[in-house]
């Protein structure tokens, strides 16, 4: 981004912030609103679109373990509710303030770690709280470590801010193997979530009670961040990332907006570690874990960082991933890391991006101009797929399962890793496949730069117009 884009921006997140708002200073007279403006304000402050969207958001996840019944699929929704807490949580360091951190399972485990054993405590009695609360003391929790930590980490922004987290993560992550007392060692802590006072019946023992539990708590997470965003203080940590030279010029003091919002974050992934304290009834060092907070920045980054419901779409790629891809194939890791490297090459604002380039070719109409050239991607994508995840198998096969023999059963299909004829068909389908699908980028690309030209083209009239 341009110094220019990034002074643009500052200027934006601090004229907000000092144009009435609780940021202002204290004692200060709020500004004068003109008599004329204040219609405009008031139709502005009725947003039918978002209504719409959080009303179909609500509605999605009353629905859903209607539409899908099987306890799998009720255990995977609960897991896509608790992501997708976890992620945004996450997105407020990295999206909105600009802060890359190796250690945000910090906050989602340790909230995980006092969750379970407040449930504990409450099963013995010593407690008298519901178990529907027990989130709420995880989220406690990462807010306390959150004030602890992060005075020290969000002193360095950038490079220095990852390092310190990353220090700090793995720092974790040696005490819960050190401190067996308190986390349990390798076999962790377990509960029972079946405990306490059951009002209505409640008991949260089916996975469809605890289901809506997470669905509640998700629906106001969600609701509770994205207002994050239009707050001065969320308006200031954009700033902060964008241009935080020039925040501190007019003296506010980035530091402690990094802090802020770095507790605010630890807060609602402690939310989300409770959650997963209740669902999974058990913690474990794994938890804290380095591969924990890896896994929160690779599919906040596949989502989309840029966008606030980028991360609501990495969270449910996420327990796809872990879930579904693993138990098909051993290889799915590597998988992964493909997915991974061709979005940072090709989409670096992750799907959400791709999803809101072509929100906009559609309000122009243009879309189904494109329908063509998206079957013709999605064929000759997945034709080179099946090449390339041919090959793997045949190499995961010979490495992992040499005692099962060389033939192995592939999408119906069986592969024998010592037949050159097996070899030989894999590498032509993966050739073939990348060959077309280079033949439709290269189309795509200049029917794209067309229908670009054609939306500015547009764009301009209309401003000519107006």
């Amino acid at each position: 981004m341009s110094t220019l884009t990034h002074t643009q921006s500052a200027d934006a997140a601090l004229e907000n912030s000092r144009t009435g708002t609780p940021m202002d200073l204290p004692g200060a007279a709020p500004a004068r609103v003109p008599a004329a403006s204040v219609g405009r304000d008031r139709s502005r402050r009725i947003n039918v679109g978002r209504w719409v969207i959080w009303s179909l958001f609500a509605l999605l996840l009353l629905v859903a373990p209607l539409v899908w019944t099987t306890s799998l699929a009720h255990t995977m929704l609960s897991q896509m509710g608790i992501a997708i807490i976890v992620c945004l949580s996450y997105n407020m360091l990295l999206g909105q303030g600009g802060m890359l951190s190796f250690g945000h399972a910090v906050y989602s485990g340790l909230g995980s770690f006092l969750a379970i054993h407040t449930l504990n405590l409450v099963a013995k009695g010593s407690l008298p709280i519901p178990v529907s609360l027990i989130p709420i003391v995880g989220g406690l929790a990462g807010l306390l470590f959150a004030v602890a930590f992060g005075w020290v980490t969000t002193k360095k922004a950038a490079t220095p801010f990852a390092m310190i987290t990353l220090g700090i993560g793995e720092l974790v992550y040696a005490m819960s193997l050190m401190f067996p007392e308190f986390f349990g060692g390798e076999g962790g802590i377990s509960g029972n979530r079946v405990t306490g006072p059951k009002p209505f019946g409640i008991s949260f023992g089916p996975q469809i009670q605890l289901y809506y539990l997470i669905a509640v708590y998700t629906f106001v997470c969600t609701a509770l961040m994205f207002a994050f965003t239009r707050t001065p203080l969320g308006r200031m940590l954009n700033a902060v990332r964008d241009n935080p030279e020039r925040v501190e010029f007019v003296g506010y003091d980035t530091q402690k907006v990094r802090y802020i919002a770095f507790m605010i974050s630890a807060f609602f992934a402690g939310i989300s570690g409770g959650l997963a304290a209740l669902n999974f009834e058990i913690v474990t060092s794994e938890v804290v874990s380095g591969y924990r907070s890896g896994a929160y920045l690779l599919f906040t980054f596949l989502g989309g960082a840029t966008f606030f419901f980028g991360p609501i779409i990495g969270g449910i790629l996420m327990v796809l991933a872990f879930v579904l891809l693993s138990e098909v194939t051993k290889a799915w890791l590597l998988y992964l890391g493909l997915v991974f490297l061709f979005m940072v090459m090709y989409a670096p604002g992750g799907i959400a991006s791709l999803v809101m380039m072509n929100v906009r070719i559609a309000s122009f109409g243009r879309l189904r101009e494109l329908w063509v050239s998206y079957l013709a991607f999605a064929a000759t994508a997945l034709l080179a797929l099946l090449g390339a995840a041919g090959m793997i198998e045949m190499v995961y096969h010979l490495k992992l399962n040499p005692a099962l023999g060389p033939e192995l059963h592939f999408l119906g299909t069986t592969l024998n890793a010592h037949s050159v004829d097996s070899w030989f068909g894999c590498s032509f389908v993966l050739l073939t496949g990348l060959g077309l699908f280079e033949l439709t980028r290269r189309q795509f690309v200049r029917q794209w730069g067309e229908i670009q030209g054609a939306i500015e083209e547009e764009i301009r009239r209309r401003e000519a117009a107006a």
